[in-house]
């Protein structure tokens, strides 16, 4: 391996087996952690050497991995811009699907005596992950759930192609073809997802080029597409392809390049084949593809339009769709309707062509499903009287107390820190909160009093909380604190203050620091930032701590209660509001209501007057 081999801190995390935030906590606690050898402020570049040293003296790393010492090796022998087109080189070198001599030998022989010990199909991914890590922010790919979806609408194929295929992740998960096709503009991509298929000893014939200008598959028709094409791509060939005979429902807009995938893909599979494609929203409803829509919807080639959630697209923040099509054979009968869902074809309901045939032959499936209704589940007056119910404990909820006031004499959390009544913890900045198997509190939790809702490993640097413990956002819009009732891992942006509970009640403390951490608090935004040390909690026997932790406790269920009323009281009025304009429910005349004058009518505080 090369001496000045560089690593970044996601490759040192690993190599240790912990979190990026334990890497950033070394940094900041180790004077000894070696310095940035390169990269920039937000990713630096560590050398590999220097890190592997310091992390065997710490007791961190017996030996590093085989698998990172190869990975290193060949992420080190090329420029950020060269990576893909090497690791794909060495990838088609152990899988034969390409010459061996494209890659360097000493490279091939590494991860081919990798492949040899873990297998072939494992280290062909392990390439493909590590180089997807590496380049995140750049590198798009398709989501295992939308490949697998997109791939079972297909139904049983022999042959299935991806004209667009990148990495190869929906022919991968095209489990029922015997034979799989694809092609893609860059030809590092092309190479790996020829090996990625070759490794699980998939049938593949996977080329490099642009399929719209120069189709390396113009004879060969397919018994399934699928498809993931450009989003709003203006530059796709529009001059040259003005003509071509692949446009069957029209010529594609110069701004519309999905429509031109959509139309390529039908002509690439045969008379009675499936085609999948994921569109952008905006496809079903902009005005210059309203031509094609119109003609794919009277042949019966659109099949169905399923919205997906938001973030299934790499290339869109808004909620894409799948298209369903069919291309048509003589023998058909155009279909009268076309399916609609939202998530999946089970949950669709079919909706008449004629009826999307019109000015603007909008086919967003939101738009023509029929809205859940707003009755509640509940019979109204059950919700009615248990509103009141609710509404009448709140009185009882509150503390009593007296107007007598009295002096409290005040020391600073800093000062219980060093008569060693109290730690503070600071948890870090960053740090994952939806894998894992652990609950784990967010601020966000905290904030809303409520149960840990995020999910984390326990780590030599995780931070786990416990009964009696106190949690406070770092930064937050209101100033909260909360005693924790349960073992639990505590998440980013919060502060953990661990009690010496002999000494001090976690409801006292917790219910001073609210306040006086955020009156110690920098503003920033409209937000606090909370600098505890400085915080401030009476002086007091623990007996008169308990007596006030008591009233805090209460307090806190007060307000829980009222968030609660609130919410109920706003939600169930939006139900009945909606079912009313719907036509679901009808007003019922109230008892004296005819006579009352208009102003008792009137919300209070109406500005109608």
């Amino acid at each position: 391996m090369h001496d000045d081999a560089t690593v970044a801190a996601g490759d040192i995390a690993r190599m240790a087996g912990v979190g990026r935030p334990a890497v950033s906590n070394w940094r900041r606690r180790f004077h000894d952690f070696p310095e940035p050898v390169g990269g920039t402020s937000s990713n630096p570049l560590f050398s590999l050497a220097e890190v592997e040293s310091w992390l065997r003296d710490q007791g961190k790393l017996e030996e590093l991995p085989e698998e990172e010492r190869v990975w290193q090796q060949i992420r080190n022998s090329a420029d950020d811009l060269q990576l893909a087109a090497l690791v794909a080189s060495v990838a088609g070198a152990i899988t034969g699907t390409a010459p061996a001599a494209s890659a360097p030998a000493p490279l091939v022989e590494a991860t081919a005596a990798l492949a040899a010990e873990r297998g072939l199909r494992d280290t062909v991914e392990l390439l493909y992950r590590r180089y997807v890590e590496t380049h995140s922010r750049r590198v798009q790919v398709v989501s295992e759930e939308v490949a697998t979806l997109m791939a079972s609408l297909l139904g049983e194929c022999e042959t299935v192609l991806d004209p667009l295929c990148g990495f190869g992740a929906l022919l991968l998960a095209a489990t029922q073809a015997r034979v799989v096709i694809g092609q893609d503009r860059d030809e590092a991509s092309a190479c790996l997802a020829g090996a990625r298929l070759t490794a699980r000893g998939i049938a593949a014939d996977i080329r490099a080029g642009d399929a719209l200008l120069a189709d390396a598959f113009p004879d060969r028709e397919a018994d399934g597409v699928l498809c993931v094409p450009p989003f709003n791509e203006r530059g796709w060939g529009y001059e040259e392809l003005t003509n071509d005979t692949r446009w069957q429902y029209g010529l594609p807009p110069k701004g519309e390049s999905e429509l031109a995938w959509v139309q390529h893909c039908l002509a690439r599979v045969k008379p009675g084949g499936q085609v999948v494609v994921l569109m952008p929203p905006a496809a079903a409803n902009r005005r210059s593809g309203r031509r094609i829509r119109s003609q794919l919807l009277r042949t019966g080639t659109l099949q169905a339009v399923i919205g997906l959630p938001a973030g299934s697209a790499p290339q869109s923040i808004l909620p894409p769709h799948l298209w369903v099509l069919r291309r048509p054979q003589d023998s058909d009968a155009v279909p009268s309707h076309v399916a609609m869902a939202e998530g999946s074809l089970e949950s669709g309901r079919p909706v008449p062509i004629i009826d999307l045939l019109d000015d603007e032959v909008d086919l967003t499936p939101s738009r023509r499903l029929p809205k859940a209704s707003a009755i509640p589940e509940k019979d109204l007056d059950t919700i009615r009287v248990e509103l009141t119910e609710l509404s009448e404990a709140l009185t009882t909820l509150l503390p009593k107390v007296n107007r007598q006031g009295r002096d409290l004499t005040m020391t600073t959390v800093g000062e219980l820190i060093r008569a060693g009544a109290v730690q503070v913890e600071q948890t870090p900045m960053r740090m994952e909160t939806d894998s894992g198997t652990v609950p784990l509190l967010t601020t966000k939790d905290v904030t809303l009093g409520r149960g840990p809702s995020g999910l984390g490993e326990v780590k030599a640097e995780s931070v786990v909380a416990r009964p009696g413990n106190i949690v406070i956002p770092a930064v937050s819009r209101s100033s909260v604190a909360r005693v924790v009732t349960e073992e639990v891992l505590v998440g980013p942006h919060l502060y953990l203050i661990r009690l010496d509970q002999g000494v001090l009640d976690p409801d006292f403390v917790a219910g001073f620091l609210r306040v006086s951490a955020a009156r110690a608090a920098d503003t920033l935004s409209g937000s606090y930032r909370v600098d505890v040390r400085r915080s401030q909690v009476p002086r007091l026997p623990i007996s008169e701590q308990r007596r006030y932790g008591e009233a805090f406790r209460r307090l806190e269920s007060f307000e829980y209660a009222v968030r609660t009323v609130a919410e109920t009281g706003g939600a169930l009025a939006a139900q009945i509001f909606e079912a009313l304009v719907d036509g679901e429910i009808q007003p019922e005349a109230e008892p004296g209501a005819e006579g009352l004058p208009a102003h008792h009518l009137e919300p209070r505080g109406s500005m109608s007057r």
